[in-house]
C-alpha cells in the first residue's frame, strides 16, 4: 500500500472524538497519525492501519 507522509487517510472506524480522517506524520513499520478533528497523535503498527483504511487522499506534489 502506497502511504506517504502528508497523505490524508479516511478510516473505516471513527476516532473516539468522532472524526474519521487522519494525517500521516511518519510512515514505516509503524505509522504516526494525527486526527484532523481533535489533533490527537497516535503510533499504530502498519498491519493494523492497512486493514482499516477506507480511502487515501494523496498530498499534491509540486513540480517546479
Amino acid at each position: 500500500m502506497d502511504v506517504r507522509v502528508g497523505d490524508i487517510l479516511t478510516m473505516k472506524k471513527n476516532h473516539p472524538c468522532g472524526g474519521n480522517q487522519m494525517s500521516v506524520l511518519r510512515s514505516g513499520m509503524d505509522f504516526r497519525l494525527k486526527c484532523l478533528n481533535c489533533g490527537h497523535e497516535v503510533m499504530v503498527p502498519r498491519a493494523k492501519i492497512e486493514k482499516n483504511i477506507k480511502k487515501i487522499t494523496h498530498k499534491e506534489t509540486e513540480n517546479d
